[in-house]
């Protein structure tokens, strides 16, 4: 195989490419490990360079240049796990428990080392008695390597992010 984008106008190809396959795993992997709170395997995932990101302005792509609810390197990362599994932070002593769906995988390029998709996501939080809702269009850049599959960027762009969004104690 070349290191070439595979165009996506057909949808059955696409989804059959093992590439893909792998890609569509790492994330179904990074949900459960985010559903079951295990947050250290889950920074695990991420490749040093890559970003978890979301952005306010649902269109954008220059995340360094925009407005961002969150915008994490690793060192932000790091610190985010650290805040939710240490200590008496508020999103670690009364974290809501979550379930997550993510499907409609779009695969929007596909190259031999890199895959990037874009799905949707629905979280249900449940706190204190009550159930919230979180819906999202999700981008995940996933690098691959014989060494193990890691995420180059994962961008949650909530369906209402230009609205006031309550402060989450869970990872998206």
């Amino acid at each position: 195989m070349t290191d070439t984008p595979t165009g996506n106008s057909t949808r059955a190809p696409l989804l059959a490419d093992p590439r893909v396959a792998r890609a569509i795993e790492l994330v179904w992997n990074e949900a459960d490990l985010l559903d079951r709170k295990e947050y250290d395997a889950w920074q695990d995932l991420y490749t040093e360079d890559g970003h978890y990101v979301i952005p306010i302005d649902p269109e954008t792509d220059d995340f360094a240049n925009s407005l961002n609810m969150v915008y994490d390197d690793a060192r932000m990362r790091r610190m985010r796990v650290t805040r939710m599994t240490e200590g008496h932070a508020i999103a670690a002593v009364d974290a809501a428990r979550t379930i997550r769906t993510v499907s409609r995988f779009v695969p929007t390029e596909v190259f031999d080392h890199e895959v990037t998709l874009r799905s949707a996501q629905v979280v249900v939080a449940y706190k204190r008695g009550r159930h919230d809702l979180w819906a999202a269009q999700v981008t995940h850049r996933i690098r691959l390597s014989e060494h193990g599959d890691r995420i180059a960027l994962k961008a949650v762009r909530l369906v209402d992010c230009e609205d006031t969004v309550p402060a989450a104690g869970f990872l998206l």
